[in-house]
């Protein structure tokens, strides 16, 4: 049996019983009507909410309304049902797929930051980097004004027309054939004694690396690859490298004495002129560039090739510059006015030029090619005098002895071959293991007469004295060696192999720790 509400005359929720009239009634329901009436609504006599009494029972099930009671009612409100369900579920879909698009660019954030992250994290490092090693740079020279004993400025750095030569004249001539005949007269007066100061052969063995210095290039872009010495003072080391730069490094006080920049691409070959405050560098943009150190600037650009410049030397009399390029030419340009006096090129070989190195009297010069020949020129007459054909790679470096007398060459072909370049013929070759590269060669014996017939193993050095330049070399890494100070000590050059490019100075000195290869 069910209740049923004298009001509304369905099942009440909340019943409860009227004392006044004993009937029962939904108490929302009747609670209204007395707050309106004060009465009840039967017999209309007087009712408060606190004479109500609430009825305990079940949960009451409510019957079916008369809209629910025939077919076509009961289609209707399944067909509305089915209808808002229908619309729940694009509701959610369409949240869903809000959802999803906020979920993926919530990733692409963070993928981006991760990146972010990473790339300070890089920078931090290097920043570390070079902060550790910002010893060498604490004392950099603030630029000067440009002695007036320097090349004319006027006009630098401005193209130069490549084919403007100003040609050999004959006082240029004569004054080469002077040096030449001096530089000659000097080297018979030394005659064939070795001199006493020379570094004897067993104490090459004994060399090790005495110092070591990182930072002078970018540690982003790391690689030294060209090496040289000043003349005049052996402190001084100049570098070229793979970050375009080109550092003028003093290594008794461990300061940068110039960093010059101008360079498009990186830069492959460095000379310190003898006497001036000059230097020279080469790079595969083509272009020639001499800096004045005082000052940090670039005085000159020389414009002799059109393609990357592969060679660079400097003549004995300290005013001619010779270069070599692969567009299979080679140039001689005065480094007073940057103008090329002459240029020339192998019509019958047609191949690259990849090196360049004048003869210590400066009348001749060696060039070497891509296709494996060494090619001797005569400057004056602008003709190739002699060839030397034998590797089987291009040509990767090339050195005269100091006498004049011999000529070493390296290529590719893990190979270094020693030339007598007056019977122009190959006495000696020295042949590496195929993955050795040897990138520069050095003569460091002044009387290569002096050799023996036969040359000992690499492993050993007995009465050789410049086989060092071998013993060294075969560091797949290294770029460059020069003697210091007369040849009591080593300079050389590595590449990017390591954390940072380095310049290593080997000597005499007993390592404090072992040497690192």
């Amino acid at each position: 049996m069910s209740l049923i509400c004298s009001i509304s005359n369905e099942v009440p929720e909340h019943p409860c019983v009227s004392p006044v009239s004993n009937h029962v009634y939904e108490r929302r329901l009747i609670e209204k009507y007395i707050a309106e009436n004060g009465t009840d609504p039967v017999n209309n006599q007087p009712l408060s909410e606190e004479q109500l009494i609430d009825i305990k029972v079940a949960h009451p099930i409510r019957p079916k309304p008369p809209s629910a009671t025939s077919i076509p009612a009961i289609l209707k409100a399944l067909q509305d049902e089915w209808d808002a369900v229908m619309l729940h579920s694009f509701t959610l879909r369409q949240q869903l797929q809000t959802t999803r698009q906020e979920l993926s660019h919530a990733l692409y954030q963070h993928d981006a930051a991760c990146r972010v992250i990473a790339r300070l994290t890089k920078e931090v490092t290097a920043a570390r980097e070079a902060l550790a090693t910002l010893k060498p740079q604490a004392g950099l020279i603030v630029p000067q004004a440009v002695p007036s004993s320097q090349p004319n400025i006027t006009g630098a750095g401005e193209p130069m027309d490549l084919g403007e030569l100003a040609g050999m004249t004959p006082e240029i001539v004569q004054k080469l054939q002077d040096k030449a005949t001096v530089l000659t007269t000097e080297r018979k007066k030394r005659g064939k004694t070795v001199p006493e100061e020379l570094v004897k052969p067993e104490e090459l063995s004994k060399y090790r690396q005495v110092a070591s210095h990182v930072g002078l290039h970018s540690a982003s872009i790391p690689g030294i690859l060209a090496l040289d010495l000043c003349p005049s003072d052996t402190n001084k080391i100049l570098t070229g490298g793979a970050d375009k730069n080109v550092i003028v490094f003093d290594k008794s006080s461990e300061q940068i004495l110039a960093t010059l920049k101008g360079h498009a691409k990186k830069v492959t070959s460095v000379v310190f002129h003898p006497s001036q405050e000059l230097v020279f560098s080469a790079s595969p943009d083509a272009t020639i560039r001499i800096w004045s150190v005082p000052s940090a600037t670039c005085v000159q650009v020389v414009r002799a090739h059109e393609s990357a410049v592969t060679g660079l030397s400097l003549h004995a009399t300290g005013d001619y510059l010779l270069s070599s390029s692969d567009d299979q030419y080679w140039a001689f340009s005065d480094i007073q006015t940057g103008r090329v006096l002459t240029k020339v090129t192998d019509e019958t070989s047609g191949c690259a030029l990849t090196c360049a190195q004048f003869h210590p009297d400066g009348l001749i010069f060696g060039t070497g090619t891509m296709d494996s020949q060494i090619k001797i020129w005569d400057l004056k007459e602008r003709t190739n005098v002699a060839n030397f054909p034998g590797h089987s790679g291009p040509i990767t470096s090339i050195a005269f002895s100091e006498n004049g007398y011999y000529l070493a060459t390296a290529a590719d072909d893990s190979s270094v071959k020693l030339w007598d370049l007056r019977k122009l013929k190959n006495f000696k070759t020295l042949q590496l293991d195929n993955n050795f590269e040897v990138h520069a060669i050095l003569l460091l014996c002044q009387a290569l007469s002096l050799l023996p017939q036969s040359l000992p193993d690499m492993s050993q050095l007995r009465g050789v004295t410049w086989w060092l330049f071998l013993h060294v070399l075969v560091h797949p890494s290294l770029t460059g060696l020069l003697p210091a100070s007369g040849s009591q000590c080593l300079v050389w050059g590595v590449l990017g192999v390591l954390p940072l490019p380095r310049v290593g100075i080997w000597g005499e000195v007993p390592l404090w720790e072992p040497a690192v290869w």
